[in-house]
């Protein structure tokens, strides 16, 4: 109908683990229907946060397979499926080459002393593939070298991505794990993220976001 304005994309952040993890809870605000992204841990805290906003949780999604992004994830689909009148709460991402990951949280964490579990997600993404939320889609892109299946998030309409820990505000991922690609990392950016626009924010999986623009002018690790 002309003259109807779209519903919008409301969002809220939770730090969690000792990592300071920035999961995030989006939803539509017509519906209130949400999506909870890269659920570390502090699975109480995550639930308090939804249960303040009055959320209902269609899925979960995964930037990647780490510990902090995805140990948390198990068990909050776990109590979300558990409330009386819930449905089906998929577990979704990151792509396939991250099972080894997912595979290996237990055991990681009991190496830092605290307790998470092994995830199986119910859906693997690839590039092209999309997430819908009432009337707004994410496109997934394909960005690995911090970890081999890495994904990030991206919603035209808004303006926005969600990029866990491919980018970062003055700085990008990681890359000194055994599987870590650095050139792979950097090509990611060069010409899946820098290409989305300068007036592209972003919010990463640690610390503040930042927006494309400000990423390719100052960012010392972007310059060739």
């Amino acid at each position: 109908m002309a003259g109807e304005t779209a519903p919008r994309l409301r969002g809220a952040i939770v730090p969690v683990t000792p990592f300071q993890q920035n999961c995030a809870i989006l939803w539509d605000e017509a519906t209130m229907h949400a999506l909870v992204v890269d659920p570390g841990g502090d699975v109480e805290r995550i639930l308090a946060a939804i249960d303040q906003t009055g959320l209902t949780v269609e899925r979960i999604l995964l930037t990647h397979g780490h510990l902090d992004h995805a140990g948390g994830a198990a068990g909050l689909a776990e109590a979300l499926r558990a409330r009386p009148g819930a449905g089906a709460v998929p577990i979704e991402g990151p792509d396939r080459r991250d099972a080894f990951l997912l595979e290996g949280i237990a055991a990681q964490a009991a190496s830092y002393g605290f307790d998470a579990r092994n995830v199986t997600p119910d859906r693997w993404f690839q590039e092209g593939d999309q997430v819908v939320l009432g009337k707004h889609r994410f496109d997934i892109l394909y960005c690995p070298g911090h970890t081999p299946g890495h994904v990030v998030y991206v919603n035209h309409a808004a303006r926005f991505a969600l990029v866990g820990d491919v980018l970062f505000q003055g700085s990008v991922g990681r890359t000194d794990f055994p599987y870590g690609d650095p050139d792979a990392l950097i090509d990611a950016i060069m010409t899946k993220l820098l290409p989305l626009g300068d007036d592209f924010g972003f919010l990463c999986g640690h610390g503040p976001g930042s927006t494309i623009g400000a990423e390719r002018r100052t960012n010392p690790f972007l310059r060739r």
